[in-house]
């Protein structure tokens, strides 16, 4: 459904501008933090340096949103049955890949965690990580199942058991090697449920039992406990379970107001860990000090905001859904990171969206800011459906 509403069109392109800045903003970042003292960043050749790779992530990532955009419009305007076809294949091929990454022989293990699944010639070091898959597989899993009528979402064995049972295999799957991850998906497929019309008991009666699957994966691997212990104090042992944290403070602390000035920080040269991934926002706050810091944060403000407004004009139940899962997904995983490096949350594996150092993260974002901004894109909703006007309703009365 095209639409002739120069607001709805408009948003639709502030969303792709926003995405595109922080993508550029998320190169020269990642530049600044790869620098070397033995060598340029430029001395591997284009492809080799992290600079030439996140260049190509970042087109790729830009390109897959603006194709994404056009496809979506005409997604939107698809039959329910076929969207939901669709949205379960795209849901089973996720599930599939979550399995094939736990395999050995297939699955890379890289710093200890096995998340990866490498592709095409070795020499180009090509990897596929498909918790990155799974974000968006799972949001558009769940807009299908929860945009059909009321009646259906509110049974507890049509409605929220085949939800919760998507989100415990898609979150079990992936907490085995990424937490932080395991606990987005979580938090973003409950909300999901609940703004989408499940029961508020049905959804209280699975709260123990999935606070004892995330503490099964906590005790499971030691240096989750360990990392908890040291967030008590993490000056008790700084070069040990606090030497992530106390740095990342550290960083964070010498950048002042003003910072020291884009490439020229310090704490990148073997000092913060994890600078071009996890820890990317400490460079920033670094090198272009409180006031760069606060920017970047502003443009993720501005980003859910205009996700909120696709939401509010959305054409159905299935657009206004799937633009509060991607809108969530971008605002949660960019609030867990920064509250990971500002040490107001224990240390957890989970990079700043579209800015931090990856290929999988920025493609697939990408893909989901591509589907956000065709909701946004296609107005408010005006066919004449009656239960689903009533399924789009009562996603709308959150906003």
């Amino acid at each position: 459904m095209e639409s002739s509403d120069p607001r709805a069109q408009a948003t639709s392109t502030a969303i792709i501008a926003v995405c595109t800045a922080l993508m550029t903003i998320g190169v020269v970042m990642v530049a600044s933090a790869s620098a070397n003292l033995d060598r340029s960043i430029f001395e591997l050749g284009f492809w080799r340096s992290s600079f030439g790779r996140q260049t190509v992530f970042a087109v790729a990532g830009f390109l897959t949103m603006l194709a994404t955009a056009m496809i979506g419009r005409r997604m939107i305007a698809w039959s329910d049955r076929t969207r939901r076809v669709l949205s379960l294949l795209l849901f089973l091929v996720s599930m599939l890949a979550l399995i094939a990454v736990l395999i050995p022989g297939i699955g890379k293990e890289v710093n200890g965690a096995r998340r990866w699944i490498e592709f095409g010639p070795a020499a180009y070091g090509l990897r596929f990580q498909p918790s990155e898959f799974a974000k968006l597989a799972l949001v558009i899993g769940l807009a299908a199942l929860l945009s059909r009528p009321a009646e259906c979402v509110r049974s507890f064995r049509g409605g929220l058991l085949p939800c919760a049972i998507a989100v415990a295999l898609t979150a079990g799957l992936v907490g085995g090697e990424d937490f932080g991850t395991a606990v987005l998906l979580a938090a973003v497929g409950g909300l999901m449920l609940l703004v989408g019309g499940c029961r508020v008991y049905h959804l209280a009666l699975l709260t123990a039992p999935a606070l004892a699957g995330m503490w099964y994966l906590i005790a499971s691997h030691p240096y989750r406990v360990a990392r908890l212990a040291a967030f008590r104090n993490i000056w008790e042992d700084p070069q040990g379970a606090g030497y992530h944290p106390v740095q990342s403070l550290v960083t964070i602390a010498s950048g002042g107001w003003f910072g020291r000035g884009l490439g020229a920080g310090i704490q990148k040269y073997g000092y913060l860990p994890e600078s071009r991934t996890d820890f990317i926002f400490s460079v920033i706050c670094e090198e272009m000090g409180i006031l760069g810091s606060v920017a970047v944060i502003l443009l993720f403000v501005v980003l859910l905001w205009l996700g909120a407004r696709a939401v509010a004009h959305a054409p159905d139940a299935f657009g206004c859904l799937a633009a509060f899962g991607v809108t969530l997904t971008i605002g949660l995983q960019a609030a867990m990171n920064i509250a990971v490096v500002t040490v107001c949350v224990p240390t957890k594996g989970i990079g700043l969206p579209l800015v931090s150092a990856g290929g999988s993260g920025i493609v697939f974002l990408g893909m989901g800011i591509g589907l956000l901004a065709a909701v946004a894109s296609a107005g408010r909703y005006t066919v004449s459906d009656r239960a689903d006007a009533v399924s789009a309703h009562r996603v709308r009365r959150v906003f």
